[in-house]
Order: structure tokens, then C-alpha cells, then sequence
């Protein structure tokens, strides 16, 4: 890594500031308008809404995929308009919805060691991290196997462990849960708690409201091109008329809660069983 490479401010320090976006595609589309956003180092942050309402396109921005058509995205101290995607890679670490988008190695450990390989690391430590990434997906016994050869489930997971393999400060995941079944999503809600616990960033794209209520601190509602409302889930998911405009609902917790008189809105079971009578 050149020192031109290097942010001024500390890896776990990295602070993202979204102002004013604005993004127009090539074919006339304007997919962003006017989006202001700061997060914070080491918050939890879950994009939801729609399909169409922006989510994708801005994540994008925040490692060089996209630039902006006006406005700016800062990552620490980096305007992203003036850095390489290889540049950001080395700060944001980005699983894609598509899992086929991101594979190409022929054996999932080649592909877990390239994004290490990459950043320019010794042999030991990039193998070393690239089968602690297995470990944590639990995918360590396929090693040796072609990633197109695993199920799409497993192939999503391979992909989540090339980005955790390069140890980046900011993850982004979109929609990490789907193709997963109930033990691939609650393995998924591990690892994200266990990175919020190392202080990293993790920021989400997802449908599934109650993975979001689960497992992240703040919730960002996005429609048309727009912030729709950004605050703490607790609020945010609560707000059941605001959601309904994205066609988004609340948590089946909060539904239930809802429906049984509850004035506190449960995010965890174990929130919903305190409230019961008796408990």
C-alpha cells in the first residue's frame, strides 16, 4: 500500500458523509435526488424500501462503483469523486445482492484469498485470513471445491467471506439474507453482531424488516430517490403509516405487539416476552 493509499484519519475512525447526492444513469434516470446521510464509525445502519427507491445506487457510491452526478460522498477524509475503486476496496467492503456478480476463482478458497492477495499482504496472512473468513461462514470444508458447485445459499456466503477475508473498517451488505434458509440467516445475523462488536461499520440493504429489527441500530427508509426518514429502528419501524408508503411493514413483532395493546414496540423476541403478562 503507497501512502497515497492511506486515509489521514484511523481505519476504525472512518466516518462516511453523504451531501447532497444527486445521480443521474446514462439513460436518463435519476436515481438519486438530493441525499444527505452521515454515519458514523461502528454504527449499524439498514437501507430499506422498495425496489427502484435507490438503495443499490448509493451504496455504489460508496466505493467508487458510482460517482456522483452532483453533490459529493465522503469517506473519512476521501472525496470518492477523486479515488480508484481499488483505492476504496481497501476501506469498504461491498457483498453483492448477486453472489454470481462476485465469483470467479476456481476453488473457494482462491477466491476468499484474492481480495487479501490484492491489498498486498504476505502469503501466511493472506491464507490465514482467508480460512478465518471460511471459518466464520462456516464453509471451511469446502475449500477446495468450485463455488458454482456449492448451492446459491453457500455461493451468497463464499462471497460475504471474500469481503470479511480483507478486513475492511465499512461493510456493506446487500440483501445478505436472500437464498438463505433459517440456519443461513440466523449465521448471517451472528456475523453482523460479531462485526458491530469489532467496531466496524456495517450498513445493510433489506427486505427482510425483521433481520433489520434484529440485528441494526438505525434504520433509513429510502423512496424515489430520496430519505424518506433515518432514525433508530425502534422509531423508525414503528411508524407503520410511513412504511406502508414504501410497501414496506413493520416487524412481525411490532404487528403482533400492535394487535395485543402494547404501548412498547419489541424488536427481539426476548424484548416481546418480557412485555407478557407474568414475565
Amino acid at each position: 500500500m503507497t501512502n497515497d493509499d492511506r486515509l489521514t484519519t484511523a481505519d476504525k475512525d472512518i466516518d462516511i458523509c453523504v451531501d447532497s447526492l444527486f445521480f443521474t444513469y446514462p439513460s436518463g434516470v435519476e436515481a438519486l435526488r438530493q441525499v444527505s446521510l452521515h454515519i458514523a464509525a461502528g454504527e449499524s445502519v439498514a437501507l430499506i424500501g422498495q425496489n427502484g427507491a435507490g438503495k443499490t445506487t448509493l451504496v455504489k457510491h460508496l466505493n467508487g462503483l458510482l460517482k456522483p452526478t452532483a453533490g459529493s460522498v465522503r469517506i473519512a477524509d476521501w472525496d470518492t469523486r477523486h479515488r480508484s475503486v481499488a483505492q476504496l476496496a481497501r476501506q469498504v467492503g461491498y457483498v453483492f445482492q448477486n453472489p454470481d456478480d462476485q465469483l470467479f476463482k476456481p476453488t473457494v478458497l482462491a477466491e476468499v484469498m484474492f481480495g487479501p492477495q490484492n491489498l498486498g499482504w504476505e502469503a501466511g496472512r493472506v491464507e490465514d485470513q482467508a480460512r478465518a473468513a471460511l471459518r466464520m461462514v462456516e464453509l471451511s470444508q469446502a475449500a477446495n471445491r468450485h463455488p458454482y458447485d456449492l448451492s446459491p445459499g453457500e455461493r451468497k456466503r463464499v462471497a460475504l467471506a471474500a469481503i470479511l477475508a480483507m478486513d475492511t473498517p465499512v461493510i456493506v451488505l446487500d440483501e445478505p439474507t436472500t437464498g438463505q434458509d433459517f440456519a443461513g440467516v440466523r449465521l448471517v445475523g451472528l456475523i453482523v453482531d460479531a462485526l458491530i462488536a469489532q467496531g466496524k461499520t456495517v450498513i445493510t440493504i433489506t427486505h427482510d424488516i425483521d433481520f433489520c429489527a434484529e440485528h441494526f441500530e438505525r434504520v433509513v427508509v429510502m423512496a424515489g430517490g430520496r430519505l424518506l426518514i433515518d432514525g433508530s429502528s425502534r422509531v423508525v419501524l414503528s411508524q407503520a403509516e410511513i412504511l406502508a408508503q414504501t410497501y414496506v411493514e413493520p416487524p412481525q413483532l411490532m404487528r403482533l405487539a400492535s394487535r395485543l395493546g402494547m404501548e412498547w414496540m419489541p424488536l427481539t423476541v426476548d424484548e416481546f416476552i418480557k412485555q407478557l403478562p407474568g414475565s
